[in-house]
């Protein structure tokens, strides 16, 4: 149940989970091809040569363009967008920074750290350590002791 990725963000491979709502997708793609794809999953339709290639990076924003537009998204949307909204989604479920740094395909912490735009939503909820102290009796200052003795 992974997706190994070739050659993705920064020419780099890596291997992402599959969830069971997505194969289905990929499954329902896979048989409406007409031309069942040997090579990639979504070969390149534009060269009418034997030899399978990858789609190319603007076909892929073409595809977030077209869906932003019937989602009646009028902001610039493409798949970097989707990373940023990945990352952020991925943090409020609860997922670790490491987990969604190794999903991104990052090096380093600090690349990964760049996506995390929290809802303010999220941000109100967090659990502030200072509400976890009682406070019972302030001791009164030497002035408050001496005009409640008065």
């Amino acid at each position: 149940m992974l997706i190994h990725v070739r050659q993705g963000k920064g020419g780099r491979d890596r291997e992402l989970p599959l969830t069971q709502k997505l194969l289905d997708a990929l499954r329902h793609y896979w048989r409406s091809c007409k031309v069942k794809p040997r090579v990639y999953l979504f070969p390149s339709h534009w060269e009418s040569t034997d030899e399978e290639k990858p789609i190319s990076d603007k076909t892929v924003w073409n595809a977030c363009h077209e869906a932003a537009l019937r989602a009646g998204i009028t902001k610039r949307l493409g798949p970097h967008t989707l990373r940023h909204c990945f990352a952020t989604h991925m943090l409020e479920a609860g997922a670790d920074l490491r987990t969604i740094q190794l999903l991104l395909g990052h090096q380093r912490l600090k690349e990964t750290a760049i996506y995390l735009h929290l809802s303010r939503r999220h941000l109100q909820a967090a659990v502030n350590p200072l509400d976890q102290i009682t406070v019972s009796d302030f001791p009164r200052s030497k002035q408050s002791s001496k005009k409640a003795h008065s």
